[in-house]
């Protein structure tokens, strides 16, 4: 089942984040002509999957109010217990969640005797993340969409929505929801977090892709302050060309893999926009010298090993020695100077 559903004090007193206002004006005033299938989409970060379940208990709500669910009525109330008998919510296996998991056929296949039974009310199908769906499985969906029950809505929710079949796509109404505006992004972040000045809300935009609910998750990670120091680190590893051991030892104790490949992936991300001329992400750092040290070739290089290291990790190997290779790797270098 999708994760997170509204209790019901939230069902009454949620809204929206406000760069979905237009697309939910858009469906709530069509409705009930919004089509039986619906793509919603968007980067990480932009509040997709809120829409949705803000979406879909307002879709099954028996007092529909204007802004959403009434938060009170029968549906309502499954919703909140996670017991709704018009709604079913596909993804993939709970023990299989690696970015390579799929949504198997047989799921699919499940979901034919709900689509096509005749029930009160609207009947919802949330399927998440589509990307996930395989050759077999979106074919199976591709039959479904073709021949849908009355009162049926099937939507999809994806990050990258290229990735599905071009079949699925056409058949189905597609919502982009992190289409938002610069100025838009930056008063959320400062009404969210008054702390921040303009500089650190240009920072968090930047590292999060213009996405306000990823800059706001970006702001509490540990590795965002260490940035400077890791730098120096990486400085002192390629002047030196020693030690990268005790570097690699160093950080591993001080933050996660998940972390230190984040980290890792912005800075070398900024390096390559330096040697390419484009503006950098991480406005608060100065790359010079460290570009010195590296041809173009070689940082696609080290990306392309770090994107690797992470099929490393899943294949279980020691963290410790991707870890200890990412550094050798980070100090065997070609030198432009």
């Amino acid at each position: 089942m999708m994760q997170n559903l509204y209790s019901q004090t939230e069902l009454a007193n949620s809204t929206i984040y406000p760069w979905q206002q237009t697309v939910w004006n858009m469906l709530t005033q069509r409705f009930p002509d919004i089509g039986h299938g619906l793509l919603f989409y968007g980067k990480q970060g932009c509040g997709k999957h809120a829409f949705v379940e803000h979406f879909v208990a307002w879709l099954l709500c028996q007092n529909k109010q204007a802004e959403g669910a009434c938060g009170q009525c029968g549906s309502c109330q499954w919703l909140k217990s996670d017991t709704h008998p018009n709604y079913v919510a596909i993804s993939t296996d709970e023990d299989n969640k690696k970015a390579n998991a799929q949504i198997k056929i047989e799921k699919i296949r499940e979901l034919l005797p709900f689509v096509q039974q005749t029930v009160d009310g609207w009947r919802v199908v949330v399927i998440q993340p589509a990307e996930a769906l395989n050759i077999a499985s979106a074919n199976a969906l591709l039959k479904t969409l073709e021949e849908p029950g009355e009162r049926v809505v099937i939507i999809l929710v994806a990050e990258h929505f290229l990735k599905l079949p071009a079949t699925i796509r056409s058949r189905l109404q597609r919502y982009a929801l992190d289409r938002i505006e610069q100025d838009q992004a930056s008063q959320y972040l400062q009404q969210q977090a008054a702390e921040l000045d303009a500089e650190k809300i240009q920072l968090f935009l930047n590292l999060a892709n213009g996405m306000p609910l990823q800059a706001m998750t970006l702001r509490e990670q540990a590795w965002i302050s260490r940035r400077q120091e890791f730098m120096q680190d990486w400085l002192s590893l390629v002047q030196q060309k020693n030690t990268p051991i005790r570097y690699a030892t160093k950080w591993s104790k001080e933050l996660n893999f998940a972390e230190l490949q984040y980290l890792l992936e912005y800075l070398l991300s900024d390096l390559i926009c330096v040697k390419l001329k484009q503006p950098v992400k991480n406005i608060d750092l100065d790359f010079t010298q460290l570009n010195d040290f590296y041809d173009l070739e070689t940082l696609f290089q080290i990306y392309a090993e770090l994107q690797q290291s992470k099929r490393k990790i899943e294949q279980n190997v020691q963290t410790n020695l991707v870890i200890d290779q990412m550094f050798v790797l980070l100090m065997n270098v070609c030198t432009s100077q």
